[in-house]
């Protein structure tokens, strides 16, 4: 069972066959959540790095980064010695960001252009992988999954930020969420109440055959 597992870890995405989410997928609209201001207002970012423990010297994802508030956010805490991968299907989004990172002067931030199936991050280089108020949004949400387990690293965290409400109103709901993520091998840390919806912490456990993953039924 081991050796099959891993052997498919090696095989391309297209190889692999994956259930599509058996729920709406929201669409893409913005790269902007909300507004800066009172998302500073709020102290999301403040509680997310301190429940996922993001300090200086990490590498973390910020998977979806649209915008990049969380990108330069977190650039200051990982330092000059750890490193912030802004991921991102849309590359004029990236564009944008690359030139607002440039105009901030962050010299330890990295693009990375994904895809709705592998956000295609680094083997084994991700202390935390975060995506933030866009699980919603991803079209093949237990592949990505399954090809995000090859990047992080053995103690490696996921931090999912989103509305406690139906996909198709552009949030998941807890149990959906812990159900999808879990049905790809990841065990629930914790799940945290914020002012903008919750957190949820995921860590891996053993890897799963793909061939075993089945869609979460709706919306629970």
């Amino acid at each position: 069972m081991w050796s099959r597992v891993l052997a498919l870890a090696l095989l391309p995405t297209a190889a692999l066959a994956f259930p599509l989410p058996d729920r709406p997928v929201a669409r893409v609209v913005s790269p902007i959540w909300a507004d800066e201001d009172s998302r500073d207002s709020a102290g999301e970012v403040t509680t997310v790095i301190k429940r996922l423990g993001i300090k200086a010297g990490q590498t973390v994802a910020d998977i979806g980064a649209g915008s990049g508030y969380y990108t330069v956010r977190l650039s200051p805490v990982v330092g000059p010695g750890g490193r912030v991968i802004a991921e991102d299907i849309t590359p004029r989004y990236l564009d944008r960001l690359k030139s607002r990172v440039r105009r901030a002067g962050l010299g330890n931030v990295r693009f990375v252009l994904g895809g709705v199936s592998d956000p295609k991050l680094p083997a084994g280089a991700v202390d935390v992988a975060l995506m933030i108020h866009m699980y919603h949004e991803i079209q093949q949400p237990y592949a990505l999954l399954w090809n995000l387990r090859r990047s992080l690293k053995p103690d490696g965290l996921i931090g999912i930020v989103d509305l406690d409400r139906g996909t198709e109103r552009h949030g998941t709901p807890r149990a959906l969420l812990a159900c999808e993520v879990g049905a790809v091998g990841y065990k629930l840390v914790s799940i945290t109440d914020l002012d903008s919806g919750y957190l949820a912490v995921f860590r891996a456990g053993p890897p799963v055959d793909p061939a075993s993953i089945k869609a979460c039924r709706g919306q629970q």
